[in-house]
């Protein structure tokens, strides 16, 4: 009897002591997350003259994994609870998680995925990055983001590689003179690819305009010094070319490696000439004083091989092979074969950039995404086809079809409402989400 109320005694005393350690934990976990938007606070405050405005605002870190959510200050629903200096509660199921801006229970804010990593500048990049698309329209240079699938063929991505090569032996030139021959290449080699390919000038543009001023915002206000920026640009040029793809992140690096060179060697605050119309290309011709040279062809022809492009021109021809089979399996599976449709209504999507693949005149396959709608949320984890157009999304004919339920190979639709159903085409075998 002794024995079995000391057993219950140890074990109300480990319970008791369980809950303290967790509640410390939580409370220094707190006290963290408070600790870093405390910092984001003085960096933005520092670097206001960048844009001529302080980006600090509304802020939300999100767990994936639990969709608990911390913030910097209250929502105008009242659904963040106050505790330790911060502000928490649960994300809804139909927010989409993302690093992103959002409008959600009354204010606008930069959403930002945890857990933040324990490097101070990589936090700060990443959050003014998010802080920026806060307040992009305000600064009305808020624009849409585009596909560019010209970047996912051989020449494309051929001369993309060439013009980061360029720029990454740009940044660690010690003067302009040593620098200006490697920005010179590096734009005409840009130059050359929208020459190829038509509307490229203008999609890159779209793209650079919106992640590439993002990007270079959080660069800036990273609290990195001249020497840690050329590091990490380094890394970050190393690390891009190991993407499946580059159609939706090329802008991360172009953008950044050109103002990181402009506000060096040219103007600090370039990022203020720009506009909503503006095109970056020329701007830093400009900026640079290029000239197009007659026969570009020609004269990028005797600079290729001082950019390893040989070596680049090798590797691409390869990955075109590969390519072209891994598109004709993308068009079977969501092309041809029975597959099931999808239209968007109040879409909403996340995903991951780095990963998609183009099928010519279809649209873009996705590999991994969730969609909310108000139809309710599809999550992908083993490929999707997203119509060029955007009006829809297809994915491969459901294995399980139930009221509210579906799920296919790598996919599962749950509606939110009785209100859709799915239907069968005897005709195509193809099956299409329908409002009854």
């Amino acid at each position: 009897m002794k024995q079995d109320i000391m057993k219950v005694v140890l074990c109300a005393a480990f319970v008791v002591t369980s809950c303290v350690i967790d509640l410390l934990g939580q409370a220094n976990f707190s006290s963290k997350l408070s600790e870093y938007f405390e910092e984001v606070s003085k960096t933005t405050s520092t670097h206001n003259g960048l844009w001529n405005v302080d980006l600090y605002g509304p802020i939300l870190l999100v767990d994936p994994k639990t969709r608990d959510v911390f913030a910097n200050e209250r929502d105008s629903s009242g659904l963040l609870v106050p505790g330790s200096g911060i502000f928490r509660g649960k994300l809804p199921n139909d927010i989409n998680i993302a690093n992103t801006s959002i409008r959600w229970n009354g204010k606008h804010w930069a959403m930002i995925l945890l857990p933040l990593s324990a490097n101070r500048n990589e936090r700060l990049n990443l959050i003014t990055h998010e802080l920026f698309h806060r307040v992009q329209s305000t600064l009305e240079l808020n624009t849409i983001n585009t596909d560019n699938n010209h970047l996912d063929k051989e020449h494309g991505r051929i001369y993309l590689r060439l013009e980061l090569e360029a720029l990454r032996q740009a940044i660690q030139s010690p003067s302009l003179d040593v620098a200006f021959p490697h920005i010179i290449n590096a734009m005409l080699f840009r130059e050359l690819r929208h020459q190829m390919y038509s509307d490229a000038d203008s999609t890159e543009n779209m793209l650079e305009l919106n992640e590439g001023l993002a990007e270079y915002t959080g660069l800036i206000m990273s609290e990195r010094s001249e020497k840690q920026i050329v590091k990490h640009l380094m890394k970050s040029i190393r690390d891009f070319q190991q993407n499946k793809t580059f159609v939706r992140s090329f802008a991360y690096q172009t953008i950044p490696l050109y103002g990181f060179l402009t506000s060096k060697f040219i103007r600090e605050f370039w990022n203020r000439d720009i506009t909503r119309q503006s095109n970056l290309t020329s701007y830093f011709m400009r900026s640079f004083n290029v000239k197009i040279p007659i026969d570009i062809e020609t004269y990028t022809s005797k600079v290729w091989l001082n950019y390893n492009g040989a070596q680049i021109s090798r590797e691409e021809r390869k990955r075109e092979d590969d390519n072209a089979r891994l598109i004709n399996e993308m068009t079977i599976r969501f092309v041809k074969n029975p597959h099931l449709e999808i239209p968007f209504e109040r879409m909403n999507v996340s995903f991951d950039p780095g990963n998609l693949i183009p099928l010519e005149n279809y649209g873009t396959v996705y590999p991994n995404l969730r969609i909310t709608d108000n139809w309710g949320v599809l999550t992908v984890t083993d490929g999707a086809l997203l119509s060029a157009d955007w009006s829809k999304v297809i994915v491969t004919a459901p294995e399980e079809n139930t009221n509210r339920f579906a799920r296919g190979k790598g996919w599962t639709l749950e509606l939110n409402s009785d209100k859709y159903v799915i239907i069968h085409d005897g005709t195509s075998s193809n099956y299409y989400l329908r409002r009854k």
